[in-house]
């Protein structure tokens, strides 16, 4: 298959994926998730791949986000279904794979793209990598799993902290709090990926996938419901239309009070 916004390749029995859209620091648009989910599936179907690494092209951006051009007008269906279609296509699909998935987060990782990194099984970045979820900066909450995943991760007062402040930490504070597994080099972010796959490849593929499926229902709910059902009733706020007015326009957002 052709994909017009991501690289796939497949050598020693990893395959990698990479998001190719540098232009626009490999946000996420619906052309992307589209082509991820296929992606993901072909590489879990295919016998020869055992590990999967995913990455942002560059070295700016892992994913900066998602594409907010495409969902600034979006009405509260309109939203709802945004972040239920973006979780069963991508996020939730990539959480429960069979085969491990590694995010090399080369960058920033923002928005859409810190909750992609969220849904694979473990995170490494680069030195310089910064990461937030800065929705509620457009009044709106994470919609592809922010709520649920990044608790899971940091513990829920990090969590509340993150999300509120819609701030960014770098590499060493997402070490620290246990947001991501490894922090190396630029240069020596792939390679650290391939190493770590290549250890699980040395072991039983059908333990790895029924290890991702245990660990995964200890933390299964009805969370990512809520999320999606809040993410869809931001859309008729006037809080998202300045949100994403002030985005847009570049300027900062004037919000009203309660």
């Amino acid at each position: 298959m052709d994909f017009e916004n991501i690289i796939t390749e497949v050598e020693d029995k990893i395959g990698l994926i990479t998001i190719n859209r540098p232009n626009k620091l490999n946000a996420l648009n619906k052309a992307t998730i589209e082509e991820l989910h296929h992606a993901f599936i072909a590489m879990d179907e295919n016998e020869d791949v055992r590990a999967i690494i995913i990455t942002g092209a560059g070295e700016k951006a892992f994913v900066a986000g998602a594409d907010i051009a495409e969902f600034s007008n979006f009405s509260v269906y309109e939203g709802s279904q945004l972040a239920a279609k973006g979780q069963e296509l991508l996020f939730n699909l990539i959480e429960s794979l069979e085969t491990p998935v590694i995010a090399a987060i080369n960058g920033f990782a923002l928005g859409g793209g810190l909750e992609l990194a969220m849904a694979c099984h473990i995170r490494v970045a680069n030195d310089h990598a910064r990461m937030g979820l800065p929705e509620t900066s457009l009044g709106l909450i994470p919609g592809y799993g922010g709520t649920q995943r990044l608790p899971q991760l940091v513990g829920k007062g990090r969590a509340m902290e993150m999300i509120l402040t819609a701030g960014m930490i770098g590499t060493e504070q997402a070490l620290m709090s246990g947001l991501i597994n490894h922090m190396v080099a630029q240069e020596q972010l792939i390679p650290f990926c391939k190493k770590m796959a290549g250890k699980m490849i040395n072991n039983s593929p059908v333990a790895i996938s029924a290890a991702i499926n245990a660990i995964n229902a200890s933390f299964s709910g009805s969370g990512y419901k809520k999320e999606i059902e809040a993410f869809g009733e931001c859309f008729g706020t006037e809080d998202f239309k300045e949100g994403t007015t002030a985005f847009l326009e570049k300027r900062k957002a004037d919000f009203p009070g309660k």
